[in-house]
């Protein structure tokens, strides 16, 4: 298990997930995505971000290539060497930690705060609401986080699958899964062939807040939720969309 947490998710990416995630990925998205969250934030040059569980740095690297300050974190030791030697060799102004998003220290103020790609789900209530206190405290008087989830309840309920198989390139993909309750949960099952031939099972939890509990949460946390959007297009969010975008603002 992964030293930072006892968070199974933790150990999701240390494997061919790696390669699978970036090919789940539509072309072009990721751009459109910080430019929905560079108007949302009012970004200015030179501003810094904050991005927590960035991946392989698809935002982190263009806001970089935009005039950002980032902060990028991951505990993927591959995801974050990929993104320095990215960094250093276009001479961006990124910097990176490898740890555990709880376990961070956070070195500035920022404009933005970003959770993409479903990576808050990956957090029961104590840890979910730590995390928001913790990005909270270090966001600027009405700077913005940003949280990007296909995991909210008002999603997950109405589209749950119990099984999906797909093909990616050359890696064939197969999903199961179930939901619990109390607390409410996806738990999932992924099994991975690779183009070599071998099979790699991995498990993971997504839990499952509607709304309104996310409301409550950010509250908590000190942030207010401003918008909910289906779309990095900022198409409203309603019943039946399958992603969400959702907005907060740090109270006064």
């Amino acid at each position: 298990m992964d030293k930072y947490s006892d968070n199974i998710n933790d150990v999701f990416f240390a494997d061919s997930y790696k390669e699978i995630w970036r090919k789940l990925i539509p072309a072009g998205l990721s751009e459109v995505e910080c430019s929905f969250i560079e108007e949302e934030a009012n970004l200015q040059k030179g501003d810094a971000v904050l991005d927590m569980m960035c991946g392989y740095g698809r935002h982190a690297l263009e806001f970089g290539r935009r005039g950002y300050n980032v902060t990028a974190i991951d505990n993927s030791k591959e995801y974050i060497d990929e993104i320095q030697t990215t960094a250093l060799r276009e001479s961006l102004p990124i910097q990176v930690q490898t740890i555990g998003v709880l376990d961070a220290e956070l070195p500035g103020k920022y404009k933005a705060a970003i959770i993409m790609g479903n990576s808050f789900a990956f957090f029961n209530k104590k840890d979910a609401t730590r995390l928001l206190k913790k990005v909270a405290d270090q966001l600027l008087p009405n700077g913005r986080l940003i949280i990007n989830s296909y995991m909210i309840a008002e999603i997950a309920i109405r589209h749950f699958k119990q099984r999906e198989w797909t093909q990616l390139d050359d890696y064939k993909y197969l999903l199961d899964y179930a939901f619990y309750f109390r607390p409410n949960r996806i738990e999932s099952e992924h099994t991975i062939i690779t183009p070599a031939g071998s099979v790699e099972v991995i498990k993971g939890v997504d839990y499952i807040y509607s709304i309104n509990e996310l409301e409550e949460m950010f509250l908590e946390a000190g942030l207010t939720l401003t918008e909910i959007y289906a779309t990095p297009k900022k198409r409203q969010f309603k019943m039946g969309d399958n992603v969400s975008y959702l907005v907060m603002k740090k109270l006064d």
